[in-house]
């Protein structure tokens, strides 16, 4: 079996040797610009992760598979960030604040179409399954953003409603990463389904802590500016669970009608909405929320009948990836 130590070897390798065509550099230059602020790489890790708990030694394109995952979920980033007005990704600015927008969609697009390259070049034997997950996968992905941007529209959106969006848009890579590795590496249907599940609800439980963390984290630490989704009045996690509470409703939509043409009046908006759900308990609700969904997770990779050290792998990565919201 391939370990946590490997693991991490392998994704420096990876990301320290991934190239890009140098012309057009106004093309290609974001892409490298998106890779090199770093990230998580929470996907590509995963990726790794379930590969290894069948195998003991990369190969059978598992790497760029690896590489593929984050290639496309950085091309997601591009476009929500135009989207969103995002002026920070990582601690930095955007790609469409450091070039521009039309600049930032057209490197998106391209970015998008490297992720199926780098994917091509798995093994030909688990290519047409492997296909198959990452297309379903990154429609999926496209449909979660799309009710994303709806709901920011509508005045009340339902928790089953929002739960269903981040599925969409978080979950299914986060599950795609955990099952393709799986397959790669060999895991019978049972297995490769049972990491699904357990990815996808680590997905699930990671976007809640990540509207968490827009609210109540710290921007050096978070890499974003904080109040972002307050200011668009997206609809996140805390928000929907505010509203549940009929006595702050009016004073709620008070809050988030609040102008935002100035910078104080972009603070003042985010404190107004922030105390509330101070008030409410949405902070500590979302809190022991992520903490449930993960122990569902959990008892997920249970069932998989992996050995021992196997299933520690999988909860030492569950609990690295939620520490950021504790």
């Amino acid at each position: 079996m391939i370990n946590e130590k490997s693991i991490e070897a392998k994704i420096e390798d990876i990301f320290s040797s991934l190239s890009f065509t140098a012309e057009p550099a106004g093309l290609y230059d974001p892409l490298r610009y998106m890779i090199a602020i770093g990230g998580k790489r929470i996907r590509p890790r995963l990726c790794l992760l379930c590969y290894a708990l069948f195998q003991d030694e990369f190969g059978e394109g598992v790497e760029n598979a690896a590489a593929a995952l984050e290639v496309f979920h950085s091309f997601t980033l591009i476009h929500d960030d135009i989207m969103d007005s995002a002026p920070l990704r990582r601690g930095v600015p955007t790609v469409w604040k450091k070039w521009d927008e039309n600049s930032a969609i057209l490197s998106g697009d391209v970015m998008c179409i490297e992720s199926y390259r780098l994917l091509s070049q798995v093994a030909k034997n688990k290519l047409p399954e492997v296909l198959e997950l990452f297309s379903d996968t990154a429609a999926k992905v496209c449909e979660g953003q799309q009710y994303d941007m709806e709901f920011e529209s509508e005045d009340c959106v339902a928790m089953n409603d929002y739960i269903k969006m981040i599925g969409l848009k978080t979950a299914v890579l986060i599950a795609c990463a955990a099952k393709m590795g799986a397959i790669i590496g060999g895991a019978n249907k049972r297995e490769a389904e049972l990491l699904y599940n357990y990815a996808y609800s680590l997905g699930l439980a990671f976007q809640i802590a990540d509207d968490y963390l827009d609210t109540f984290g710290d921007t050096k630490i978070f890499g974003k500016a904080i109040g972002g989704d307050i200011l668009n009045n997206k609809k996140t996690w805390l928000l929907i669970k505010a509203f549940e509470h009929e006595q702050a409703r009016e004073r709620l939509t008070q809050a988030l009608n609040m102008p935002t043409e100035t910078q104080e009046m972009k603070e003042a908006k985010i404190a107004s909405v922030k105390a509330i759900y101070e008030e409410l308990g949405v902070d500590k609700a979302a809190q022991e929320q992520i903490q449930n969904i993960h122990s569902e997770a959990i008892a997920y990779c249970q069932e998989t009948g992996l050995s021992g050290v196997r299933i520690e792998m999988l909860k030492r990565y569950a609990s690295a990836l939620l520490k950021r919201a504790k």
